[in-house]
């Protein structure tokens, strides 16, 4: 029997498959389910700062526009749970996770400013989330503003959540840096326990027929796989961080091929949320089975195996690997 006990960001799990941030833990049902079905952790959805200050202008609003209507407007609302404005829910939410779950509990933090990046870490820290996983979703639009300049504001906002909580801090990543290993080298300095790669973007796509905004959630493939192995491969080995790979992941072979390129953890959400439960059962009895089928006793020892330090050629993970898929491309009338 292959044992899938592993460690991330220094919390033992009993697997690598990891729930990520999605609604998936909305309900504590599921997520029992889930953890039935062999999760190692969960991710709670991610606290978006600017989307409860939103929530909060606009209760804020609605009670200044009657507080004329009645001399006691402002007596009469008495205070209850039912009109829950802020990271209330949530919070709570992570109670019961945490009390009802025998695997971490993670929470997601994806903010904006430093004071409110650091607040809702501390919220989400002294309600029982066994880590913080902040989402550095940073669009850049500002043409002045540049990349050294993005990345040293990130690091500053990775350094005041680190300095606010006494659980370890990752870091999830776009892919999107000059240089991914600089990045996260410089992300040990500031105290980051590990990072998550890579964040996906939903970009806006446009609507022909009205001209504007057409926004719908399209879900990950085994095709964003690739992208994430190469990071892995890179970095295992060369840094102390956590790694944790998230996209792309629907099956066992996928997973891991992950851990063979240096994952400690693989998160999924896409595969979930189409199958549910018995998808993540399915990928942890394909894992263990072909981990066992090619002799590996645990996922220490095949943690890395086809990482940039153990491949035979390194120049695969760049330039070569891709002149030789270049050349192996034929028009499919001489196939």
């Amino acid at each position: 029997m292959v044992d899938l006990s592993c460690s991330w960001l220094g919390l033992p799990l009993r697997s690598p498959l990891v729930v990520g941030a999605s609604p998936l833990c909305d309900t504590g049902d599921t997520a029992r389910r889930l953890v039935d079905a062999g999760a190692g952790a969960v991710v709670m959805h991610s606290l978006f700062e600017e989307q409860l200050v939103a929530d909060q202008v606009a209760a804020h609003l609605f009670f200044d526009s009657h507080v004329d209507t009645d001399a006691e407007a402002r007596s009469f609302l008495a205070d209850t749970d039912v009109f829950s404005v802020g990271s209330a829910p949530l919070l709570r939410r992570i109670e019961v996770l945490r009390d009802s779950l025998d695997v971490p509990v993670i929470a997601s933090l994806n903010g904006v400013t430093p004071g409110g990046w650091t607040m809702y870490a501390r919220q989400l820290a002294d309600a029982g989330a066994a880590a913080i996983e902040l989402n550095l979703y940073d669009v850049a639009t500002d043409i002045d503003e540049t990349g050294d300049a993005v990345e040293r504001r990130q690091l500053d906002v990775v350094c005041d959540v680190v300095a606010s909580v006494e659980v370890p801090v990752s870091v999830k990543l776009s892919p999107f840096y000059a240089s991914v290993p600089s990045f996260a080298a410089r992300l040990v300095t500031v105290g980051a326990a590990g990072v998550v790669l890579f964040n996906r973007f939903y970009q806006p796509d446009i609507d022909l027929d009205t001209l504007d905004i057409d926004r719908h959630l399209v879900l990950s493939t085994p095709a964003e796989l690739p992208l994430r192995l190469h990071a892995l491969a890179v970095l295992h080995g060369r840094t102390p961080l956590s790694l944790a790979s998230s996209g792309g992941v629907h099956h066992g072979h996928d997973a891991a091929k992950a851990i063979l390129c240096g994952a400690d953890v693989v998160q999924m959400v896409s595969a979930l949320l189409v199958d549910g439960p018995r998808r993540l059962q399915q990928i942890s009895t394909e894992l263990a089975g072909w981990l066992e089928e090619h002799g590996y006793r645990n996922l220490t020892e095949a943690r890395g195996a086809t990482s940039l330090g153990s491949v035979a050629n390194p120049h695969e993970f760049a330039r070569l690997n891709y002149a030789h898929l270049l050349h192996s491309w034929q028009p499919r009338t001489a196939r």
